[in-house]
């Protein structure tokens, strides 16, 4: 076995897909479970064969950073943009005889760059053929815009114009018009850049103040899906443009409270035919939206969660898919083979949950639970093995012997409300020798149906694991997600105390030690926070990664783009109430619980100091550190310490600790 295909067998984390423009390749970022991130090339055959993923590590042991932007091309090499402050550089990367070569194309300085694929041409692709669009904005409020070729040669300037752009919607096959959100005046709205000429027109205006962007087009057709404000609330509407006729709103594809996602357009008989993904919370949903029907029809598919991004073409439609058992991976889809499919029978109901949690919900044992999809109130659509026309190329199966651990999503009341967990541990997950309570960062974050290689090795453990979506969180609307602002360590910490307080009671009476508990980033200051203000016997032990002290120290500290967010959602602002200031520093002495603290030396988000801070905190008022606590400084390491290299060695370290409560 070489040393490509030892690679791909052992990814486990795959993001920022993107498909090349003819469908023929996609590429993405991918991981192991002890690596650094590198490029796939997937090769998506239109035969029918499963698709294959071509692993393109870098020499010299280095990785791509996880803000590197892909753009896959026709002949199954990638252009990558890798973006250092101001600089960004293009390199392509494909694969040579034995190892992957990487040819660097250019560096660009601006304050902001992104790379749109150009369509290829009916000609098809020649060495001087333009392979992509850069989009740049310096520090006026004006967009630059390059063509890029793969040959070498210097990116060529073809437009600067006014204004901030977003999107990229291309009006033709030629590359020669393309259609960009404009923000001017606090409005976005659409415009159309001819690349020849390097003038922009005007394309979508629906309304005197509305903001109307195009977010999928068919250059043959003239078939259009928008997104716009104009009827009174933002949602999708549709039509020709050109044809005379007015846009068209229709109610079924305006959901409250879930986000409609139109990823992949596919010409029919009947007609154009639209993949629609929808997420709501922990999972996503895919429907089928047909202009010629005027109906969102539900397409069965298993319990997970979905891309955002898709093609679709003659051998189907292709999304990446991720669920708790599943590492993320290309699905394909005969839709209508699922739409055919329809409901599985029903051989069991749900399973209810141990001591009646104060249970809303639940799921069905296994890996795939019933799907009550959102839009049908109801109406039960369990999938408990892949349907007809579901296939799943690429995902990384567990090791010789193993099994990964599946989740089920469920609802567990909250003190103002119900709140979402995804939940490891099957139906007994309650009543587990050990169970850790797990806070996500963000705070504009949320935990998945997806695969998590930290709270997968958790459960691989014994552990069962209940990660929660407490008030801050995003997926459940405007309420729920804006409830902390200028609040950190308020509702959300309400509710978190307050699961705390239930588990660990139903535990104490079963005669079971309190829930761990287990933080990232601002999940590990919502962690401490709630180990330093519950009683003592709610908490067995606390672990935490990348901790920030507080919203003021953390401004105090971070770098300009983090103070930016943390000023734009509140969190130095103040709570006054009967539980005082939100400092983990001013609390310490009231952290009790064995705790191990894990930060990466080259955070570039919460700087290592606030980490050390508290070491120095906790040494100070006599806690004895490989006894009371332990402190693991990770050399090397930046935010995402438990996605980089060596990542495997500390979701060790954090199950085991959790597991026994042992610093040492």
């Amino acid at each position: 076995m070489n040393v490509a295909t030892r690679t791909v067998t052992q990814a486990l984390r795959r993001l920022s897909y993107a498909f090349a423009a003819d469908g023929s390749h996609a590429a993405c970022l991918a991981a192991s479970a002890d690596s650094g991130w590198y490029v796939e090339s997937w090769r998506l055959p239109q035969d029918g064969t499963p698709a294959a993923p071509l692993p393109l590590p870098l020499s010299g042991n280095r990785s791509e950073s996880l803000r590197s932007q892909l753009v896959a091309l026709p002949d199954g090499s990638v252009l990558v943009c890798r973006h250092d402050g101001d600089r960004h550089d293009l390199v392509r990367l494909h694969y040579g005889e034995t190892t992957t070569v990487e040819q660097p194309l250019a560096s660009l300085r601006m304050a902001g760059l992104r790379l749109l694929p150009l369509p290829v041409p009916p000609e098809g692709l020649g060495p001087r053929t333009p392979v992509a669009v850069a989009l740049g904005t310096d520090t006026r409020p004006a967009t630059t815009a390059w063509l890029v070729r793969a040959d070498g040669s210097a990116p060529e300037p073809v437009a600067q114009i006014p204004g901030l752009h977003g999107g990229g919607t291309w009006l033709d096959r030629t590359g020669a018009l393309l259609a960009l959100d404009r923000v001017n005046a606090g409005l976005v709205r659409s415009v159309v850049l001819d690349l020849r000429s390097g003038t922009t027109t005007p394309l979508l205006e629906i309304g005197e103040r509305s903001n109307d962007r195009l977010v999928l087009f068919d250059p043959d057709s003239r078939f259009a899906m928008v997104r716009s404000d104009a009827p009174g609330t933002d949602r999708l509407g549709w039509g020709v443009l050109g044809g005379g006729e007015p846009l068209r709103f229709p109610e079924c594809l305006h959901v409250a409270g879930m986000v409609l996602r139109p990823v992949a357009l596919h010409q029919a008989a009947d007609g154009p035919r639209v993949a629609v993904q929808i997420d709501h919370g922990a999972g996503s949903a895919l429907a089928l939206w047909r202009p010629a029907t005027g109906r969102l029809d539900p397409v069965p598919v298993p319990p997970g969660r979905l891309g955002a991004v898709g093609h679709w073409d003659a051998a189907g439609l292709r999304l990446p898919y991720s669920s708790p058992d599943h590492p993320t991976a290309l699905a394909t889809l005969d839709v209508d083979a699922l739409l055919a499919h329809g409901p599985v029978p029903n051989g069991t109901g749900p399973m209810p949950l141990p001591l009646q949690l104060a249970p809303l919900a639940s799921g069905l044992p296994g890996p795939w639970r019933d799907t009550v999809l959102p839009w049908q109130p109801g109406e039960v659509r369990p999938v408990r093995t892949p349907p007809p026309g579901w296939r799943l190329d690429g995902s990384t199966p567990p090791g010789e012997g193993g099994r990964w651990q599946p989740a089920q999503s469920l609802e567990l009341a909250g003190p103002a409300g119900p709140l979402e967990a995804v939940v490891y541990g099957g139906d007994a997950w309650l009543s587990s020798p050990h169970l850790v309570l797990a806070l996500h960062g963000g705070p504009a974050d949320a935990w998945r149906l997806e695969f998590d290689p930290a709270l997968q090795r958790m459960a691989a453990e014994g552990l069962a694991v209940v990660a929660p979506n407490q008030r801050g969180s995003t997926g459940y609307g405007v309420a729920h997600a804006l409830a902390i602002r200028g609040a950190w360590g308020g509702p959300d910490l309400d509710d978190v105390l307050y699961l705390l307080d239930g588990i660990a009671g139903q535990r104490a009476a079963l005669g079971l030690e309190p829930p761990a508990l287990f933080g990232v980033s601002y999940g590990a200051f919502l962690a401490l926070l709630a180990a330093a203000h519950a009683p003592a016997d709610q908490v067995a032990r606390c672990a935490v990664v990348a901790p920030f002290l507080s919203g003021a120290r953390l401004l105090a500290e971070a770098a300009p783009p983090v103070r930016a967010l943390t000023t734009r959602l509140g969190g130095g602002e103040p709570i006054a109430d009967a539980r005082g200031p939100r400092d983990v520093l001013q609390l310490a002495h009231r952290l009790s619980a064995p705790l191990l603290v894990v930060h990466g030396n080259r955070d570039e988000v919460v700087p290592v100091s606030q980490s050390r801070s508290l070491r120095h905190e906790l040494l100070r008022i006599g806690r004895i550190e490989g006894e009371d606590f332990r402190y693991v400084e990770a050399a090397g390491s930046g935010h995402e310490v438990l996605a980089e290299e060596g990542a495997a060695v500390l979701h060790e370290l954090l199950a085991a600790f959790l597991r026994t409560g042992r610093p040492g």
